[in-house]
């Protein structure tokens, strides 16, 4: 049975300043229960612009332009550090402007429901033109598609979701139902950014050309967002809509939901899935959630900061099976958030981290790099919730402390050694661990002294008002040593069995 890799992965962000006015829950309801506040009054002026975005040091280790130890050399905030090498692209992908994204939202539209306007879509899209990843298909499917103003005015004074840029008006998003709630003009336009921005990542990874686009059997989609109608709320299927988006044509999919811990539990599935055989890649691809655009905007502009969560995260990892060469998915060494396990951050890092590594016989400095939850500290920080890696890496170096692997007094060493600082947008599942599969793939294929890394999930399940429990899943992803299983008995092997066999057999005859 050959083992599941980690082949390859994308990452982009798209800066969408406009959506996180008129779609972040933040700026949306402070709109509806305090119109007239500071807040809201002063939003345009505290937006930061598509340089300073190229220009932040986290977004660059995003799409792989840098290392996550080059945060190391910067004071935080990393909003203030003077840096101004940002560029684009990147190896693993791209940070992307908004109004190029708003004619991929077009481009994912299938039922008519995205108006844009004339003058706007023909505009860009002679600079989209020049994008290295553009398509034939996605340029017919937006020349001489544009509509009037008029009748997008029109559209939004009849319920229409309006799409902004530069504080503009240049387009709309339909509803697609009448009366179903889950098919409004909101939702839809959400579930599209979703769509449209997984399949930025997706086309960044393909582009790697770590494996033919029509080998790859099965898509699982991990993000927050849910389609579905009425009927059927949150059936899906968003991965198989991103798979005809990407002209990835003979794939099946299907979408997994478990809040931010999504991705960890997909990369899971999807590593089973190759090693059970049933196929031999599949892709984990997740978009952007538009409703945590500026979720900590007021934090961040209360203590004098423009407002940071001004971007849209994607990924897309590629599972395959075994080539010898990339890094390996341990599917026996799996981590737990079970039923029973408690909610105390003690018990639950116990049930990710060591009971996994005892299990097999490994301790917990044997892990050379942890990713947790991989927020960049400046989001959250600012808004009084500290700095989140930081403090996962503290429990489990406590936990080593407890079995006695480290002293009290190598705590921090521990974090400095084992830890890294976050750089993942706030976006729910995008910091879960996967924002480091990318480096992690360079770091287990080339020569550096890493060679087993930790994933970690969690999540919180008591937002759905289900059940108060908590959740978390973890895997360890191992330096691939080219040694593959032996999946055959040899001849001696064969003839010893058969002679044991007939040896126990005569035994009972004479019944001893």
């Amino acid at each position: 049975m050959a083992k599941a890799v980690l082949k390859g992965a994308g990452y982009s962000l798209i800066h969408t300043p406009n959506f996180l006015e008129h779609l972040g829950t933040t700026q949306t309801t402070e709109l509806k229960t305090n119109p007239n506040s500071e807040y809201i009054k002063t939003l345009k002026q505290n937006l930061r612009s598509y340089e300073d975005v190229l220009n932040y040091l986290p977004n660059q280790v995003y799409i792989g332009n840098l290392h996550p130890d080059e945060l190391k050399k910067y004071e935080r905030p990393f909003c203030i550090a003077e840096y101004k090498n940002g560029t684009r692209y990147g190896q693993f992908g791209e940070i992307m402007p908004e109004d190029e994204f708003i004619l991929l939202i077009k481009c994912a539209d299938v039922f008519n429901l995205v108006l844009l306007e004339e003058l706007f879509l023909n505009n860009t899209l002679e600079v989209y033109k020049k994008h290295p990843l553009t398509t034939e298909n996605e340029i017919k499917q937006l020349e001489g598609k544009g509509s009037e103003l008029t009748e997008i005015e029109n559209a939004v004074n009849n319920g229409a979701e309006g799409i902004y840029f530069a504080n503009k008006l240049v387009g709309c998003v339909k509803k697609a139902h009448d009366i179903d709630q889950n098919l409004s003009s909101h939702v839809m336009i959400e579930n599209l950014i979703v769509k449209a921005s997984a399949t930025v990542a997706l086309k960044h990874l393909l582009a790697q050309n770590k494996v033919d686009m029509e080998s790859i059997g099965y898509l699982i989609e991990c993000s927050e967002e849910a389609c579905g109608d009425m009927n059927q709320r949150g059936g899906g299927n968003f991965a198989k809509a991103i798979a005809e988006m990407t002209g990835i044509k003979n794939a099946g999919g299907c979408d997994i939901r478990a809040f931010c811990a999504a991705p960890t539990h997909t990369l899971i599935h999807a590593a089973s899935l190759v090693e059970s055989g049933i196929y031999d890649h599949v892709v984990v691809v997740a978009g952007g959630a538009s409703a945590k655009l500026g979720m900590n905007g007021r934090d961040h502009v209360k203590k004098g900061y423009p407002i940071l969560e001004d971007v849209l995260g994607s990924f897309a990892l590629l599972i395959s099976k075994d080539d010898g060469v990339s890094p390996r998915i341990r599917t026996d060494i799996i981590g737990t958030h079970k039923v029973g396990t408690g909610s105390s951050p003690q018990v639950v890092i116990k049930s990710l981290v060591e009971e996994p590594l005892y299990r097999n016989n490994l301790k917990i400095k044997d892990v050379d790099k942890y990713s947790v939850e991989m927020q960049n500290p400046d989001l959250t920080s600012l808004a009084g919730a500290g700095d989140v890696p930081l403090a996962n890496y503290k429990m489990i170096a406590a936990l080593a402390v407890m079995n006695k692997e480290i002293e009290r007094s190598d705590i921090m060493d521990f974090t400095e050694i084992h830890g890294m600082t976050g750089w993942a947008p706030t976006q729910g599942h995008i910091p879960s661990g996967v924002p480091y599969c990318g480096h992690l793939y360079n770091e287990l294929t080339t020569n550096t002294n890493i060679n087993r890394a930790m994933i970690i999930g969690k999540g919180s399940l008591f937002l759905a008002r289900m059940t108060n429990l908590f959740d978390g899943i973890s895997v360890v992803v191992e330096r691939n040593t080219g040694q593959k299983e032996s999946t055959s008995v040899s001849k001696e092997e064969i003839q010893k069995l058969i002679a044991e066999a007939m040896k126990d057999f005569a035994s009972s005859l004479l019944g001893k």
